[in-house]
Parts: C-alpha cells; structure tokens; sequence
C-alpha cells in the first residue's frame, strides 16, 4: 500500500499488535513519544509530520496490569487531541476493545449511561471517527456517537476457523444468553455459508442482578450435536462456563467456544479450567496475560485479528465499504 498519506500509530500498551496490523497493511508504524510525569501525568506526541495525512491510532482500551481502562482511555484521547492540533486531515481512533460499552443502558434508577459519555469524550476531542469490534450491542453503539463509527465483526475468522476444524460433526451453534442470540446467528449463517448446510441454534437463559448470575435453562436442541458457544466477550468466565454445562447436561457430547474479546480476569482460570469446553477461541488484540498458563495451553486458540484490522483500514483509506468488504 501507498502510505504517502496515509499514518499509523500504535500506543505502547498495543504496540505488539499495531505492528501484526502494520505488517499486514504493508506500511510501517510512524514514530510517537510517551513521557510520564508525576503523580500519573503523561503526554504523547507524534514524531513526525501528520499535516494533511490521514492517521488511524491503534489501541485496545482494556486494563491491563499496568495500565487500566481509564489510564488507557485518556491517553488514547490526548494523543488523538495532539494529532489534530498537529493539523491531521483526518483522525481514526482504531479501538478493537472499546471500554464501557456494556454499560450502554438504564438497568437501575440513577444508572450512569457511559456509553454516550464515552462518545461525548471522543467527540469533544475533534475525533473524526471511531473504530471498534464487536461491541456488546450494536445499535446503542452507533446511537451514542455523533462522529463516524465503523464496526468489525469477527464471524467469517471463526467461521473458518470452525468450518476447518469440525465440518464432519453435527454442529448447533448457540448463544450463552437471550441478548446474544442475534450475534450468534450471524456467526451461524457465515458457518453455513462454508460448510454449505443449515445448522440449528440454541440459547441459554441468563440473569444478572448485583453481579450474581443465575439462570441455566437451555432453549433449543443440541442432543448428539457439537456445542458452539458464541459470544462477545469472556471475562470472569462464568457465563461461559453455566452455558457449557448446560449444553452437556441437554446432551451435547462436546462443546467448544468463541468470543471476539478474551478480556479474562483473573478469576476466569479456575471456571475456565473447571468448564465442560473443549477449546475457547479469542482474537489477540488482548495478550491472555491474567489466564494461568496451563489454562492457555489446554484450552485457548488465539486467532490473528490484524489482517480483519489492517483490510478495515485500507477499506477506509480507500473510502470503501467495510460492510460489502468486511462485514460480509
């Protein structure tokens, strides 16, 4: 690719995976500085030149052992704030893991809405668009932003994935819970797509109130079927793990899983390790550095998400479509 025009930066907590991106997108990543100062403060600057060029800032804004959403968040701000003052054309905030966007709703009195306050940030920035991967939900995404917003979703990299690995079993795909049984069917019918038959779906009951999650009825049929767990994001690992159970327990002789984001906690080993799950697939924009390493090795499959990353890049350099050239 030209990259006349064209600039692309990874902040240091996603260097790792903006050079996979970069690599992919056949440009190198253009140089910044981060300083810390005390008592927290910090400053980023581009440098080199971005006058009139058209820049994208890949960071994944999930905390970390150094860093938490927050610190991630404002220096990701700051840093596209710097880039416009530096009279960037246009600025892209490429943000795989976007922070907060499972609090996008009122689900008790007084509830925040961080969501919208998120957009509110990126706005006020002078940031021109955003960049994310398979937020939580969708619509409440695109409704809180007033800037661009583009979305990527992962269905076709573990539809591959899948279709390679388990086309001679009888698959159902399902969903851990009712609010993802729309996500879940638009991996299914990908899956589909490669394998060149209809598969069924299921979905398991879930509530949550106070942190507490409860609820294992499973709707559907998954008897003598491969189990497909489909989901947005693992963090404690808990839902995963009540899903997977009830599959076996409903008679599925074996499940696997996959979500987009593998934000684990600490916590997530031992459910993980415990879960009736053959193998849980994630991306890699979020390095499983909370995870015991046996769990790691028994049980996860990263997936490279930087070629999905790169060709959305090059899609909107080139002012093409990502939903007839990515999302398909």
């Amino acid at each position: 690719m030209n990259d006349r025009d064209l600039a692309l930066f990874a902040l240091a907590s996603s260097r790792d995976f903006g050079e996979r991106v970069a690599e992919k997108l056949g440009v190198g990543l253009a140089d910044h500085e981060e300083r810390e100062f005390e008592w927290g403060q910090h400053k980023t600057r581009p440098l080199e030149s971005v006058r009139g060029r058209d820049v994208y800032v890949v960071d994944s804004l999930h905390g970390d052992l150094d860093q938490s959403a927050n610190d991630k968040l404002c220096r990701l701000l700051f840093f596209l704030g710097a880039l416009k003052d530096a009279s960037a054309a246009r600025v892209t905030a490429v943000v795989p893991f976007l922070c907060y966007t499972r609090k996008e709703r009122r689900t008790k009195p007084r509830d925040p809405v961080i969501t919208r306050y998120i957009a509110a940030l990126f706005e006020a920035i002078g940031t021109d668009r955003v960049v994310t991967l398979e937020v939580h939900n969708l619509a409440a995404f695109q409704n809180s932003f007033r800037c661009l917003t583009e979305h990527m979703e992962a269905h076709t990299l573990f539809a591959e994935y899948f279709a390679s690995r388990l086309a001679d079993r009888r698959l159902v795909v399902v969903s851990p819970d009712v609010g993802g049984v729309k996500r879940a069917a638009r991996y299914r019918e990908a899956l589909e797509q490669r394998l060149g038959k209809q598969l069924p779906s299921a979905f398991v009951e879930k509530y949550r109130s106070e942190d507490v999650v409860s609820g294992d009825t499973l709707v559907g049929d998954v008897r003598d079927r491969t189990a497909i767990l489909i989901d947005d994001m693992i963090s404690g690992g808990t839902t995963l793990a009540r899903a997977a159970r009830a599959c076996r327990q409903a008679g599925a002789p074996e499940v696997f899983a996959a979500a987009a984001h593998g934000a684990f906690t600490p916590e997530a080993s031992a459910a993980l390790m415990a879960a009736p799950i053959r193998r849980i697939v994630v991306l890699d924009h979020i390095p499983p550095f909370a995870l015991d390493p046996a769990v790691v090795e028994s049980k996860l499959t990263i997936l490279s998400g930087a070629g999905l990353v790169a060709e959305s890049i090059g899609c909107m350099h080139a002012n093409a479509s990502l939903v007839e050239r990515i999302n398909r």
